[in-house]
């Protein structure tokens, strides 16, 4: 697996960046061993992060779409500055229509995808957060090229707790 781009952020115990506070420049799966109780803010210094709300990085990502009281670990996102490029599936195992997809979409429906899922994915370069709904809302969910090879078989990959696989919007993770 290639290594993010020089990554550092600066995570608080406290919120408004208040409390004890350490660095990072690769992941954590466990705040709590690194000597800190939980995350209740961040300083991105250089790099592309994902916090998530239980160790291991499983739970809920910390965004401003999604409110989430603290992060228990954290890991930098591996992402290309170069362009980036994912193509869509409308069932799982890479099955039904597809579209190549190479820029920020707040609906997907308003580009013309009028499936009404994504089941699977396959992201040729760079990296992407997918969200539950139209304009950047509800869960998020991060593509990578570099996990899972880019490929996401199946909707439950990405870590979609839903019934359906529910992707509306989509937008590039640029730095």
């Amino acid at each position: 697996m290639t290594s993010p781009c020089f990554s550092l952020v600066t995570v608080f115990e406290q919120e408004h960046f208040q409390g004890k506070c350490q660095e990072f420049t690769s992941e954590c799966c466990n705040i709590q061993n690194c000597g800190l109780d939980n995350i209740r803010s961040i300083r991105v210094e250089s790099g592309a992060w994902v916090g998530f709300e239980h160790h291991d990085f499983q739970g809920q990502h910390g965004s401003l779409s999604y409110h989430v009281e603290r992060l228990m670990s954290l890991r930098p996102i591996y992402c290309s500055h170069q362009s980036s490029r994912m193509q869509i599936f409308e069932k799982e195992n890479f099955m039904g229509r597809s579209a190549e997809l190479c820029d920020d979409y707040p609906s997907l429906r308003a580009m013309g995808w009028c499936m009404p899922e994504v089941g699977s994915m396959h992201i040729q370069c760079g990296a992407f957060v997918c969200y539950q709904f139209p304009g950047y809302r509800g869960q998020q969910y991060i593509m990578e090229c570099e996990r899972h090879s880019g490929d996401y078989q199946h909707w439950k990959n990405w870590g979609s707790h839903c019934q359906t696989p529910q992707i509306q919007s989509i937008r590039r993770i640029q730095h």
